[in-house]
């Protein structure tokens, strides 16, 4: 089955009820049963609903999974995945990743007594030196948030099984619509749904996708026990938004391509952040493991001037100041003050980010009046 069909298709049926081809929402918090224990295999709502059941084998079809796991937000799967650890444990990610992200791991699971090494992922070497026994996890986020930097999945997977160690990977930017990574050689694969999975700029959602059922187990029994679910009027929005994915993302990636070739030869632009450019360190990369570039472009301006920077995203008519990311409708943002302001301005700045880049998630508007957005702001 090709991606647009699983798209549509995978994971759900008809309602057995009514012949409904949408999914109901099913609004109930329990379940009559016949007698103790005997049921349909619904009891209660936050154990299991049959709106997110279609909605976790339909993600789990798309990433080439076998289980998928639904949560209220992004940082609700990446908190289940972290309870995955213990005191003493370690991770690895990359320096470059969702300031929320860094924000859990530093604010809170570091008090728990887990450790957290930063390292520039898009060299595989430079893992090496910071793998220990106690490496327990390796976090991927690719490409990165915001450099848009691209990390060699399949090399950091063989790494890591040699030494016995979890991979999760963040495929939030990318979708599966772009790349797979359980394909690759990753254990994990964690999704802010609220972004392009949804699509649509109404839902707030994480999710996670395994193929090891015992893996599986572990994060349901996390999932049920600490209740971090999403409700099942989300979950029937996330599946309506899923069916148009294969084709919002090709709008994403041809727009965003334009949007970059556009800016790279713009008078007042220093320097582009786009996997899909030729001279980007891991393009070859980008090319091998990923279907299109994705939807997401950053840059600096000449003199990497604040100000500038401000005055651009103040500028843009089409283009929306505002959080998130993978909307239909262009969106622009400052990662520096807004998505990544927690984390340390050093920090940022070691790891190439910026005070004065502006990150744009590129819409699927006509791509003329996106450029005529970009060409006005960038004049005034």
């Amino acid at each position: 089955m090709k991606f647009g069909t699983k798209a549509i298709h995978a994971g759900i049926t008809p309602d057995p009820t009514t012949g409904a081809i949408m999914t109901p929402i099913y609004q109930t918090s329990t379940y009559v049963q016949v007698s103790p224990g005997d049921h349909k295999g619904y009891e209660y709502s936050r154990t299991h609903n049959p709106t997110r059941t279609a909605l976790q084998n339909n993600l789990a079809a798309l990433e080439n999974g076998l289980y998928g796991l639904c949560f209220a937000s992004g940082m609700g799967a990446t908190d289940t995945l972290l309870k995955l650890l213990k005191p003493g444990d370690e991770v690895i990610s990359t320096n470059d990743l969702y300031g929320g992200t860094y924000r859990i791991f530093t604010k809170v699971y570091e008090g728990f007594g887990i450790k957290f090494h930063f390292v520039a992922m898009d060299e595989v070497k430079n893992l090496e030196s910071v793998i220990s026994d106690k490496t327990k996890m390796i976090w991927i986020e690719t490409p990165t948030n915001p450099l848009l930097n691209i990390i060699d999945i399949k090399a950091i997977c063989k790494l890591a099984k040699s030494k016995n160690i979890l991979t999760v990977v963040d495929n939030t930017f990318a979708t599966p619509y772009i790349q797979t990574p359980l394909d690759l050689g990753a254990d994990i694969v964690a999704h802010s749904v609220t972004k392009y999975l949804s699509g649509h700029s109404d839902v707030v959602m994480g999710a996670i996708i395994v193929n090891d059922k015992k893996l599986h187990d572990q994060l349901a029994f996390l999932q049920n026990a600490c209740g971090n679910v999403p409700g099942p009027q989300d979950c029937f929005l996330v599946l309506r938004g899923i069916k148009t994915l294969h084709l919002r993302m090709k709008a994403h990636i041809e727009n965003a391509a334009r949007v970059a070739e556009y800016l790279l030869t713009h008078p007042k632009i220093d320097k582009v952040y786009y996997p899909g450019i030729p001279t980007h360190k891991n393009h070859a990369i980008a090319k091998e493991q990923m279907k299109g570039f994705g939807g997401m472009v950053s840059f600096t301006m000449k003199g990497d001037d604040l100000k500038d920077s401000i005055r651009v995203l103040e500028k843009f008519k089409l283009f929306s100041l505002a959080e998130s990311l993978g909307g239909v409708e262009s969106l622009c943002g400052h990662p520096a003050s807004m998505t990544h302001a927690s984390i340390p301005k050093a920090e940022r700045e070691k790891a190439g980010l910026k005070d004065s880049l502006v990150r744009l998630s590129v819409g699927v508007e006509d791509i003329e009046d996106i450029i005529a957005d970009l060409e006005q702001a960038l004049e005034n």
